[in-house]
């Protein structure tokens, strides 16, 4: 805050003055002085920051005129100050909303002072609070969080948007790298719930002993090394939203005690014997069928309904056609920012093998895709040969990409070339084609070069 709006509201004309010169020592208090309350309610639209009330007002007793200006804007800080030392009439104040009570004395100026940059600083953490929120939501909102315009992905932003009307628990499904928990992250900062935590919770992540004292907490001492009472993470999430990742992984014998919590909607900490009551909306997340999951008995069918809610399944990346261009510009406009550089462009060349791979990785593999693409590229241009896929499963190598036949056909020739050393006899022999389809195959290559 550069500027900082004060109302000064005294009728002792010289006591007033003394405190507004002393105030506006500071170049950053525009101090206004007022010597009735009426003045100060007329001019409630100048917007003050904080207002200085004086108790023995001649029209408007303070108490009152303290109400009337919270009826009007109850998030205006108001200062009393009076020459009654009476504690009880302090603490009324207080009660009332003030947000000091200063008595008048030789010392009023400088307690003044230094309670008004104490209201300052305040104001400017709240500021900043709601500066984050509104980033927080912007953030979230479904055009920046979830990037796409593909007919899959306009189905998930429809069921997203009937999520978000109601505290239904929601089942997420897709392959891994789609973004779960970014659409558990925009339901819940979508929703009444997002001035309240948003909880995640991965489940593969913790090792099985330690899930039922994540989950629910422990007293101190409940077991060996349980030095402090911890809250678990229901509790946590009260009010808000619980996101539990990879369900799936949670062991048979705690989807049990998971199904009791959410039965009765409370908590027994480890080691306690209180019962404490949460609210708190259930968002889950998997890579892995469900239903098969239990049909091999694997989970617990009475859990399955209880959780299943309002599915909705993430589409992989290699179904969302163009989305991949738009998700790949997002990535590489991120990358620039974070590295204060310019954003580099796709080349046509680059767009169309972006547009052949497939993906097995998902948005995760893409996004790891352009950031290296982003260091590798001159002269702010994306070429195709910028682009460096990593599979990590070895036997979809060839089927990584969509290819014609004779594509495919030249790939594994140049593959196996390559592993040979060049030796063509070998990789005849390993091919079981003939020399002269690999001469003609190289012929053309250095042709089209």
């Amino acid at each position: 805050m550069t500027s900082l709006k004060i109302f000064l509201v005294e009728d002792d004309s010289f006591f007033g003055e003394t405190l507004k010169y002393h105030l506006k020592l500071n170049p950053d208090f525009d101090v206004h002085l007022f010597k009735t309350g009426k003045e100060c309610l007329d001019n409630l639209f100048l917007k003050p920051d904080i207002i200085c009330l004086d108790f023995g007002l001649p029209d408007i007793k303070g108490d009152v005129l303290l109400k009337r200006v919270h009826q009007s804007n109850n998030k205006i800080p108001i200062i009393i100050i009076s020459g009654q030392e009476d504690i009880e009439v302090a603490v009324n104040f207080l009660k009332s909303g003030a947000r000091d009570y200063i008595v008048k004395n030789v010392h009023t100026k400088d307690i003044l002072w230094n309670s008004i940059l104490k209201i300052r600083e305040n104001l400017h953490l709240i500021n900043e609070v709601e500066e984050l929120k509104e980033k927080l939501e912007q953030k979230f909102s479904f055009e920046n969080a979830i990037i796409g315009q593909s007919e899959a992905i306009k189905d998930v932003f429809n069921k997203i948007n009937k999520s978000i009307r109601s505290n239904i628990n929601v089942s997420i499904t897709g392959e891994t790298g789609t973004g779960k928990e970014v659409v558990a992250s925009a339901i819940h900062y979508n929703s009444e719930r997002k001035n309240k935590p948003f909880i995640a919770v991965n489940m593969a992540a913790i090792p099985k002993e330690l899930v039922e004292s994540e989950f629910f907490g422990h007293e101190k001492g409940a077991f060996t090394g349980a030095d402090t009472k911890t809250i678990g993470k229901f509790e946590q999430a009260n009010g808000g939203t619980i996101f539990l990742d990879e369900i799936a992984e949670l062991d048979l014998n705690l989807q049990s005690k998971l199904l009791r919590v959410l039965q009765e909607r409370e908590v027994v900490r480890l080691g306690g014997t209180s019962r404490i009551k949460f609210d708190a909306r259930l968002i889950i997340a998997t890579h892995k069928d469900l239903k098969e999951e239990v049909k091999k008995g694997n989970f617990r069918e009475d859990l399955y309904y209880r959780i299943i809610g309002l599915p909705i399944e993430l589409p992989p990346l290699r179904e969302r056609g163009n989305d991949v261009l738009l998700l790949a510009k997002h990535f590489i406009d991120m990358f620039a920012k974070e590295n204060k550089m310019k954003p580099p462009v796709l080349s046509k060349e680059a767009k169309d093998r972006l547009l052949k791979y497939s993906f097995p990785g998902n948005i995760r593999e893409l996004k790891s895709v352009m950031d290296l693409a982003c260091v590798m590229c001159e002269n702010d241009e994306i070429l195709d040969y910028d682009l460096t896929f990593s599979s990590i499963n070895n036997t979809d190598f060839f089927l990584s990409e969509e290819k014609t036949l004779k594509e495919f056909t030249h790939e594994i020739i140049m593959h196996y070339l390559k592993k040979n050393n060049n030796d063509v006899l070998k990789t005849a022999r390993q091919l079981d084609i003939g020399k002269s389809t690999i001469y003609n195959l190289i012929q053309a290559t250095e042709k089209s070069n």
